[in-house]
């Protein structure tokens, strides 16, 4: 089975849900450092809203109980 993406189906008026990893460093303020990630993530949130989807985004954030795990 070939893999889509959100530019090979139609999703004008249906509803759309986008696993995003935003998984970003934070100083110990709490406060992000590099924002790549959510960066990189908004065309396709964008494309989905200009298209008519209601979007919905499902994120990672951390590791199990706020600790990094190994890949």
């Amino acid at each position: 089975m070939e893999k889509l993406s959100i530019t090979d189906v139609e999703i004008a008026g249906k509803r759309v849900l986008i696993r995003v990893d935003f998984n970003v460093p934070l100083d110990a303020r709490q406060v992000v450092t590099d924002d790549t990630r959510i960066r990189a993530a908004l065309p396709t949130i964008r494309y989905a809203l200009d298209k008519g989807a209601g979007s919905s985004c499902s994120r990672i954030w951390g590791g199990p109980r706020g600790k990094s795990s190994p890949p």
